[in-house]
Formats: C-alpha cells, structure tokens, sequence
C-alpha cells in the first residue's frame, strides 16, 4: 500500500528499478491485473507501477470522491517515486486522468499511451453535480453489500458479463483473485461512484484543455474497433486526441474490443516502445 494524493492506493512494481517508469491505470471498475497480459510482454525494459484507484482491486475504500483533481493528484504522487518522468499507459476512463496529468504536471510526464481512452468533446454538467452529494450514500451502499455477503455474488457476476461484452479473452489471474477483488462491497459502490463522477471529469477536462496546453510528448492512441458503435466518428475522436501532441500517433484496431490490454497485448507494448523510441 502506498500513499498518494491523500489515499491509500494498492500498488504492483516489477521489472527492473533503474529501468525507465510505465504508470498503469485502469478504466472504469478496472484492477491491477487487467495490465498482466501487457507486462508479460514487456520484459525488463520497464519498471512498472500497476496501482488501483481508491476503492478499486485491493486498495481501501476511497476517503474523497472520485473526481479529475482527486486522481490527478493519485497519479502524480505516484509518479514522484520515479527519478525521471514517467509515461503513462491509461485505459478508458484513466484518459482523463492521465492528460490532465500532463497538462498539470508536464515535468512528471515522459509520454502519454492512452489505450482506447473515453473520448468526450461536449459535455455540460453546469448545475448537475451529484458525485460528492452520492459519495457517503454509495459508500454506505457498498458495506452493506459486504456485510450482507451480497457482494461475493454481484461482483464477480457483474464482471463476467462485462467481460463477455469487452473482450473475447478471459482473465488473466485465477478465478480465486478475481473474486477477492470483485467480491468486495468498496469495489461495487466505487464503480458506481466512478459512473456517477464520469460527466463531471469529462467537463473538467476540457475546461483543463482550454487553460492548460498539452506539453510536446509523445503520445501514442489505440482505437478499438470491433464494438464502437459508430466506428468512424470514435476513430475520428481518437485521431483528434493524438493530434493535441506533435508526436501523436494513432492505431486502428478493427479487430479490437475494448479491452485492448486482453485482445491486443501486443499493441498496447509495441506503443509503450514506440513512445520510448523503440523500435516495433
């Protein structure tokens, strides 16, 4: 367990310490070990901080609400453990977290790779903020869900038909892990504040993208294909996203569903070494 942004966080660091840091982090409802798949192919280029966000995988429930400034502050405390910058491989929802990050923080950040990142170019959330007022409701929610036991059997479920409907692998740890992570009751009242919070961190975002330039690193976009409902204006996004860097980059994956790091590993690892300059 480490301490950062003011929250107790689990952590998994392998790969070499003096090797340059990769900071991974899930999207919505995500654990740790979504990445494994990913790391086994990295080998010992990298050192490799897998963390889970408050109330996630095996970290403690969340002291504050999910919010950009909250998990902002989560990434950069952990990014401060490394001597150098860090680059950031971000799932989903954890796009927001990670270009906020840069644009914060641009000393703190080697490269961006966003993995089939939460595109939203027009929210307005003026007047309709509910993620603070729901967050002790929701905490609540969830320990009664561990002290009725419900949760051992919600959660594991709620996962499998994610799953079914995200990617057409299965998990990558045993079936033992997968349900002390999602039988957690902190776990389901987290992804339902993390839903509740997403409108919010979106708007946030683009108010950040409008005060705060995005520093000349690169970044590196994969767009998963195969369940995008309109898979040209998603690419499009995608390729409006890399382009806010100089060095943008981005990768169609028609084949691809939205859990990249489980279909496509090695797309994910051959965009970390592209961003490092490595050649794929």
């Amino acid at each position: 367990m480490a301490t950062a942004g003011g929250e107790r966080v689990h952590v998994v660091e392998s790969g070499p310490p003096d090797a340059p840091t990769l900071l991974l982090s899930s999207g919505l409802g995500g654990a740790w070990f979504d990445w494994e798949p990913v790391i086994e192919l990295l080998g010992d280029r990298y050192r490799v901080l897998a963390f889970d966000r408050p109330g996630l995988g095996l970290s403690p429930a969340a002291r504050r609400p999910a919010s950009l400034r909250r998990d902002v502050g989560v990434l950069a405390d952990l990014a401060r453990t490394s001597p150098e910058p860090v680059t950031v491989v971000a799932h989903s929802m954890a796009g927001f977290h990670a270009e906020a990050l840069a644009r914060l923080h641009p000393d703190l950040v080697r490269a961006l790779v966003l993995v089939d990142p939460s595109c939203e170019e027009r929210v307005n959330c003026a007047g309709l903020r509910i993620s603070a007022a729901m967050f002790p409701v929701l905490r609540a929610t969830g320990a009664g869900l561990e002290a009725t036991r419900l949760s051992r059997v919600i959660g594991p479920l709620g996962r499998r038909i994610t799953l079914r409907q995200a990617t057409g692998r299965g998990e990558p740890v045993p079936p033992e892990v997968v349900r002390s992570v999602y039988g957690r009751g902190a776990v389901l009242g987290t992804v339902i504040a993390e839903d509740v919070a997403y409108r919010e961190a979106a708007a946030d975002l683009l108010a950040l993208r409008a005060r705060q330039p995005l520093p000349d690193v690169p970044l590196e976009v994969l767009t998963a294909l195969a369940d995008a409902g309109d898979a040209a204006e998603w690419a499009g996004c995608h390729r409006r996203i890399a382009g806010m860097s100089p060095r943008g980059h981005q990768v169609d994956l028609p084949d691809c569903r939205h859990m990249v790091q489980f279909d496509r590993p090695d797309a994910v690892a051959d965009a970390i070494d592209r961003a490092h300059g490595i050649a794929s």
